[in-house]
């Protein structure tokens, strides 16, 4: 874990005559001029003042047994606990489809709910687990022939085995050499390695996958902690009163509604968006420009300004200057009323650094990316894009990935109710591990909105397990209706299977006036390829290459955007009666 030598002291800067920290000689502290950035960065928050009207969100750890009947419902497990939940068929095909870190991490919450509400003398309805995870715990393993991860390059990034299997044969006696905590440009440089179904990103699937997606990620980021001994404590966030109009210290889906109306689609609050493109059209060379604060009074009153004029269209943009806008966009985030990696997955993302490897830490990070609600995502998503780009300029601007961390760690995970909460020797173990998480954050961004493909092999296991119940329930209340069905979908199975043998796909594209064709299957044929040929035959010029996706439809997926890499013969092995769907996409 990170750590920070301190002595009894405040930090530095402050007036309370403490002695200050003191440096310390391990590889992942702060330096002495980055823990100095830090500190000044916190004393620039006090002094904002920011908490003008608005009430804390307080942060509160769930009762004993509350945390888990909490969890157990946001995964989609409550039928565990509650006979009459209305998902009992729909957890069983889940359940089915776990690997045994997973199953063991449900297992474990069942059984401290079963303790808890036998010591309340409470009647209860929890099953046995051990004959509800029997199946999953000798058929659902790392998978047959994979190794759990060990044996692959520490920088390779196996995303097909479970990260906690991954974890689990680490942890029985796989030595690796622990790496230390490089400067920005000495951080590994993970990759994937090549798949040839496909790499799937957030916002490629279906709303209907997706949460399937959030409650299999739910179970395998428990399941990672829980197999390398790291207790998660959960905080619930008790309801505030929060503006419910304006621009700072509205809650993002507020912010977002007001802005979708203006601009339907809106996925990142058009505040913010005006802020970051504001900061780049000024110029991203300007030395410390997140560093260095705007005028306090200056800002307070601009932000007065914006809040009046901004929807109008009339505030003045020429006349704001650069650091005030770095300033503005900071307090936007930390007035959020709720915290940007929201009050749910706070702990978790602070005890990330907890984790043995950087790779499982750039895992467990990947996982909770996923499970953050979509408003929050998205808007996280733009401002490591900006910070990446503000580190791109770091010969001039002297705005380091190290120097962008240090300087935007207090602002993202100081939230109001915690920031009262901590002591000062806290804060100081914070500055290390904050900065160092929000550092992974933004040097690894490309890989965190991926979908690992384990994860999704469970969804198309999910569904397969639904559409075999539906069939059943079909053939015992509408017999013939199903002989018919499918005696109907028998002839175009037939006829597809007709045309694949033939060595040919139907590629349909109800959107355009090329509404089919037909396209020839090779060993080397990619998405690409049949977006190209569509191209070469579509008749409409104002169809545009980079709007246009190929989508993976139906039989085990409920639809999929692919990526331009994906081997169609290798997805036709994985998802034998999917269609292919050619449509337009919205960036």
């Amino acid at each position: 874990t990170l750590t920070v030598c301190v002595s009894a002291g405040a930090a530095p800067g402050s007036s309370s005559g403490k002695t200050p920290y003191q440096r310390c000689s391990s590889q992942d502290s702060l330096d002495e001029q980055a823990m100095v950035d830090y500190f000044k960065e916190v004393e620039i928050i006090q002094r904002s003042g920011d908490a003008e009207t608005q009430e804390e969100v307080q942060l509160k750890v769930a009762d004993e047994g509350e945390q888990e009947e909490a969890w157990l419902m946001e995964a989609g497990l409550a039928t565990l606990f509650d006979e009459s939940a209305s998902d009992g068929e729909d957890s069983i095909a889940l359940l089915s489809t776990l690997t045994r870190t997973q199953a063991a991490a449900v297992e474990r919450r069942v059984e401290t709910l079963k303790q808890t509400l036998r010591k309340r003398n409470k009647p209860y309805s929890v099953p046995d687990v051990r004959e509800i995870f029997k199946p999953a715990s000798q058929s659902n393993g790392a998978g047959p022939g994979t190794p759990g991860g060990g044996a692959d390059a520490e920088t390779d990034i196996n995303l097909e085995v479970s990260f906690s299997e991954q974890a689990l044969t680490y942890k029985e006696g796989l030595k690796v050499t622990q790496p230390q905590n490089e400067a920005d440009d000495r951080l590994p440089d993970f990759r994937v390695s090549q798949d040839k179904t496909g790499q799937t990103r957030v916002g490629d699937l279906s709303a209907e996958d997706m949460k399937k997606v959030r409650r299999l990620v739910l179970i395998e980021m428990s399941a990672l902690f829980d197999t390398c001994g790291i207790e998660v404590k959960a905080h619930k966030a008790l309801k505030v009163r929060v503006r419910e109009s304006g621009l700072f210290g509205v809650s993002l889906s507020t912010l977002l509604e007001q802005d979708q109306r203006r601009i339907p689609g809106t996925k990142v609050p058009l505040i913010l968006q005006h802020l970051m493109s504001h900061i780049e059209e000024q110029g991203l060379d300007t030395e410390g420009v997140l560093r260095i604060p705007g005028a306090a009074t200056r800002v307070k009153a601009v932000c007065h300004e914006l809040e009046h004029k901004f929807y109008e269209g009339v505030f003045p943009w020429q006349s704001l200057k650069q650091h005030d806008a770095a300033s503005l966009l900071k307090l936007f985030i930390r007035e959020l009323p709720y915290p940007l990696l929201t009050v749910e997955y706070f702990s978790a993302f602070t005890s990330v650094l907890k984790l043995p490897t950087k790779k499982q830490q750039l895992q467990a990070l990947n996982l909770l990316v996923l499970l953050l609600p979509e408003p929050n995502r998205d808007t996280l998503k733009a401002l490591l894009e900006f910070f990446q780009r503000v580190t791109d300029h770091k010969d001039r601007n002297k705005m380091t990935l190290n120097n962008v961390a240090v300087v935007m760690a207090p602002n993202i995970f100081m939230c109001k109710g915690f920031r009262s909460k901590i002591s000062e020797q806290q804060e100081f173990a914070m500055a290390t591990g904050t900065a160092n998480i929000v550092r992974l954050l933004v040097r690894y961004q490309n890989l965190l909105w991926t979908i690992p493909k384990f994860v999704l092999n469970q969804v198309r296991k999910h569904n397969m397990e639904n559409q075999r119940k539906m069939h059943r329930d079909r053939a015992v209340k509408k017999l013939l209706k199903k002989m018919a069905y499918d005696r109907e979908r028998a002839s175009d199975k037939q006829e597809k299977n007709t045309e694949a043998e033939g060595g040919f796909m139907r590629v349909q594209a109800p959107q355009f006036s090329k509404v089919s064709m037909a396209v020839q299957l090779t060993e080397d044929l990619k998405a690409s390829d049949v977006l190209t040929h569509f191209l070469s035959q579509e008749r409409s010029p104002s169809v545009k290459r980079e709007d246009l996706c190929l989508y993976e439809m139906g039989g085990n997926i409920k639809e999929r955007c692919l990526d331009e890499e994906t081997y169609i013969t290798a997805l036709l092995e994985l998802n034998p009666s999917a269609e292919w769907v050619i449509k337009s996409v919205q960036h």
